[in-house]
């Protein structure tokens, strides 16, 4: 049994709680926030699990092997630098940091430390995600000729994401807390990102974050990549990773729904088999045992905050 420390119960933090309390081998014996009445709360729900208000209380806590960082970004370096120290294993929200010398120290420090070290970037582990990833392994589409992320949202905040940072321009915005996962996914898929230009559409208030993204880049082999994204806009919520090739087009849309169709097809939906539930504790579990483990670990988060504040530079 792995035994689990929770640092922000917020609603990111929340989500993965459940994926940990279904996984047999591994169970959660502290949980920390700045509210001590949620920290509390999420503690009495959870059994005997420890509740603490100060973060450095939980890391030091004996009992706790791997600590899950789920509060907002300029807060990781601080949180994840104190738990290495502590030798201790971390799962990482991302993106890693809040600037990409941060993510380079803890990207290091992590290293030197000799623990299990990861990012939740859960695309990885979904069935769309993983079909898309293997057709393009297949040759489905040929060769690519542009890949394309687009990121559409009425609101931003979205609505269930209300807080005092996400609609910030120090630490949130679309193109951070959304775009991450994709640039990720392209860096995994298709390699290294270059040759960034961008433009963002800035509001008149400073404080706030982007409304608005027009941004270039290229692959290696120079394949054009297009960013375009927009929030405070009429229509649905809409968020497509589309590449187009020399025979075909895949395009994952809305986090959990392929699309595909070979030249002179219309798109249709692929569907993806199912994948084993709460595939990223499982990963983990065998990372702690020492097994061979697919896990996205701080030189992927450090790579993907590269491109990150290439993208959002101002």
């Amino acid at each position: 049994m792995i035994h689990i420390g929770i640092v922000g119960l917020g609603a990111i933090g929340q989500r993965l709680i459940k994926q940990f309390m279904e996984h047999p081998e591994v169970e959660i014996v502290a949980v920390c926030d700045q509210f001590e009445s949620l920290a509390k709360e999420t503690a009495a729900s959870l059994g005997d699990a420890r509740a603490y208000t100060a973060y450095p209380s939980l890391i030091a806590d004996e009992k706790v092997e791997l600590v899950y960082v789920a509060v907002p970004p300029k807060f990781h370096h601080s949180i994840v630098m104190d738990v290495l120290r502590a030798k201790k294993h971390v799962l990482c929200e991302k993106p890693l940091a809040n600037s990409l010398e941060e993510a380079k120290e803890m990207h290091e420090a992590a290293k030197e430390a000799g623990v299990v070290h990861a990012m939740n970037f859960p695309l990885n582990y979904g069935p769309a995600a993983t079909k898309l990833t293997d057709m393009i392994g297949e040759n489905y589409i040929g060769k690519l000729r542009r890949l394309q992320l687009t990121m559409h949202f009425p609101q931003w905040p979205r609505g269930w994401q209300q807080n005092d940072w996400v609609g910030k321009r120090e630490q949130g915005g679309f193109v951070l807390e959304v775009g991450v996962h994709f640039i990720q996914q392209t860096l995994k898929i298709f390699g290294d990102i270059k040759n960034i230009q961008t433009r963002l559409e800035l509001p008149a208030d400073s404080a706030k974050s982007e409304t608005g993204i027009i941004a270039t880049a290229e692959l290696e082999d120079g394949t054009p990549v297009l960013i375009e994204g927009l929030s405070q806009v009429a229509g649905e919520e809409y968020i497509g990773f589309t590449a187009y090739g020399s025979e075909g087009t895949l395009s994952l849309e809305n986090w959990g729904h392929l699309k595909g169709g070979k030249m002179g097809e219309e798109l249709k939906p692929i569907l993806a088999e199912d994948v084993t539930p709460n595939r990223l504790i499982d990963e983990l579990v065998k990372a702690v045992k020492g097994e061979v483990a697919e896990l996205y670990d701080f030189e992927v988060g450090y790579k993907a905050q590269r491109v990150l504040e290439e993208l959002r530079k101002i």
